[in-house]
């Protein structure tokens, strides 16, 4: 090969080298952001499926097979299971009702409404989904055995400290998260008429 064909072969083989790294480049930046934003939406726990009243959250097509990648894979990062259509709706809260993250330091009332349904339940887990071990032995309430007021409203505390009426300990927990199951409940799998107004309020006591 002479010297006159060999220098042009040599240009157009970095020539191609370097177009190859700038795709590669790209490539890898596009998969990294793909990543990203993937890791940030499972860890904000939201998704494309996911339906929001106030502090809570709810996937209505949880247990259907449509479920979006995404959604999937929240409720698995998280520990979460949703309820499928048929059996109930799921929500869960891992803050109180004015948006912040909840404290483990601090005493939090759930109260207010509760959507028409033939049985709920109420239970305080860690994010990763498995009850919290405590001294009371309690994870959660149900509508028939929760104490109520002589109007038929009703109150329940999460506290570290023991406190009369509902009280749901956090044993040596860090942080937490409440789900609230309803089964056979009017609204099926549709949210769309449900608001903040129709769900439990969150609020945050005091702090010690």
């Amino acid at each position: 090969m002479s010297l006159s064909t060999a220098i042009p072969r040599r240009r157009a083989l970095r020539a191609g080298a370097a177009l190859l790294s700038k795709y590669l480049t790209a490539g890898g930046a596009g998969v990294l952001l793909g990543l990203a934003v993937t890791f940030a939406i499972v860890e904000r726990g939201k998704g494309f499926a996911a339906a929001e009243s106030g502090p809570w959250t709810s996937w209505p097509r949880g247990g259907t097979p449509d479920l979006d990648p995404y959604t999937r894979a929240i409720l698995a990062y998280s520990g979460k299971m949703a309820l499928s259509g048929s059996a109930g709706i799921t929500f869960v809260a891992s803050g109180d009702s004015w948006g912040a993250e909840f404290d483990s330091a601090c005493d939090y009332v759930i109260e207010g409404e509760i959507p028409s349904a033939r049985y709920w339940t109420l239970t305080l887990l860690s994010p990763e989904g498995i009850p919290i071990p405590n001294r009371a032995n309690r994870h959660g309430f149900t509508s028939s055995e929760i104490l109520r007021a002589s109007g038929g409203g009703f109150a329940v505390t999460v506290s570290r400290n023991a406190r009369p009426g509902n009280w749901l300990p956090l044993g040596r927990s860090s942080r937490f998260i409440l789900v609230l199951n309803l089964y056979d409940s009017e609204l099926g799998a549709s949210l769309s008429s449900l608001s903040a107004g129709n769900m439990p309020r969150i609020l945050k006591g005091r702090c010690g």
